[in-house]
């Protein structure tokens, strides 16, 4: 039963990083891709239909968390707090802005709109790859299932390298969302940008690899990290040469399950920990301590198995319904 529940949380996360993934991954290409008020407004047009509806899965894997794995929402969240304060106000910054954009008159007005649209977008991305490489390289635990972190974890070379590898293949994954969405100059420049961000996310994969395996970090399963790393390096590349041959369908598959990739990296490389102790291996948590107990997880069981195919279905319905591409300014 614990096992179902943090697969459940996996495939949560996975599908929050690759569907929100392109949500940051256009706001930050909004000032590249749409030099222009058409431009820009055709951007935030074809990323329209899916704008609200990607932070679902966040939320539902934050239900998850508090629901299956008490103990370690409590210990994360605490651990975590400024992060997770500057992710949520990065979320409301980016979320305000696309909103707000649209109805202001003047152009200093919509400016300002344009740099919290992309501070939404540069915020979640480096912190989403920030987090992956704490959870790889471990936290401070010391016992009592609480950590606090210090300006050092946060500031160690392999977790920022793994935050501006995550910007990367976020602006080469909503790159090749607006290669395929879009039209004329937005979607040639959005392809265009999203084939240099590729190839250096390709390279940066590497280098964060490197920097961790020459600074001791070793996750509990290093064969499983570096057969994930691997794939992680090849994917971007194969989102590139799927662009330069004007095949951006392909090309945003390849990007989606590139993005998809760092959870089960995480996850897979710690297993079977949930939290790995940098101080003390002996303080590491597995997903069987900080899960509830098996009576709360039946119960919950029946909750999880409507919950996921509700979700598919809404974000099978929303692609089908919006499948074309988004020619003209829409509500944003």
């Amino acid at each position: 039963m614990e096992l179902f529940w943090l697969s459940l949380l996996g495939l949560l996360l996975t599908g929050y990083f690759v569907l929100a993934g392109f949500d940051y991954g256009v706001q930050l290409l909004l000032p590249l891709a749409g030099r222009d008020e058409g431009g820009r407004r055709q951007a935030l047009a074809a990323l329209g239909p899916y704008f609200f509806g990607n932070e679902v899965w966040l939320v539902a894997a934050a239900g998850v968390l508090f629901g299956a794995f008490p103990l370690l929402e409590g210990t994360l969240l605490s651990g975590l707090y400024p992060l997770v304060v500057l992710l949520l106000i990065g979320l409301v910054a980016g979320k305000a802005g696309v909103q707000l954009r649209g109805r202001s008159r003047g152009a200093a007005a919509r400016r300002v709109w344009d740099v919290l649209i992309v501070a939404g977008g540069a915020i979640p991305a480096f912190l989403m790859g920030t987090l992956i490489g704490l959870l790889l390289a471990g936290v401070p635990l010391r016992g009592g299932h609480g950590f606090v972190l210090s300006p050092g974890d946060v500031l160690h070379p392999f977790v920022l390298l793994a935050g501006v590898t995550g910007v990367l293949l976020l602006i080469g994954h909503g790159g090749a969302f607006l290669a395929l969405r879009a039209t004329g100059e937005v979607a040639g420049r959005a392809e265009s940008v999203a084939r240099s961000a590729l190839t250096w996310s390709a390279a940066a994969v590497v280098v964060t690899f490197a920097a961790g395996f020459a600074l001791g970090v070793r996750p509990p399963n290093p064969l499983v990290a570096t057969a994930t790393t691997a794939l992680l390096t090849l994917l971007p590349l194969a989102g590139r040469t799927a662009l330069r041959h004007g095949r951006p369908g392909r090309a945003f598959t390849a990007t989606a399950a590139a993005v998809a990739l760092p959870v089960p990296l995480a996850g897979l490389s710690t297993f079977p920990y949930m939290l790995v102790s940098s101080a003390d291996p002996r303080h590491s948590l597995t997903f069987t301590e900080v899960a509830a107990d098996t009576a709360t997880l039946e119960t919950l069981t029946a909750f999880g198995v409507i919950l996921l195919p509700v979700m598919l279905s809404y974000q099978a319905f929303s692609w089908w319904a919006f499948r074309g591409r988004a020619e003209a300014p829409g509500y944003f």
